[in-house]
């Protein structure tokens, strides 16, 4: 399976959003024609695949630490020590 161009087109904009002028929820209405709420569930899905992996692998790691640290709040608390 290969990434489509709607796949590395929403990991570019992932990877440059802040390039863009505005807010980011704006620049994916108006670049993506997307609600917000969609683009994070298609980003979320997105970054579980080999190929999302394959093509911008920091970018993929990236989100997937930050996905991981939204669900488990623990998991960026510093040990105990």
């Amino acid at each position: 399976m290969t990434l489509s161009d709607r796949d590395r087109t929403l990991l570019d904009f992932e990877a440059e959003w802040r390039r863009h002028i505005g807010a980011k929820e704006e620049a994916i209405r108006a670049e993506l024609g997307l609600a917000p709420a969609r683009y994070y569930q298609v980003l979320d899905r997105l970054i579980d695949t080999v190929e999302a992996q394959e093509y911008d692998p920091m970018l993929v790691k990236r989100l997937r630490r930050r996905r991981d640290e939204r669900e488990d709040p623990r998991a960026s608390e510093p040990t105990p020590g």
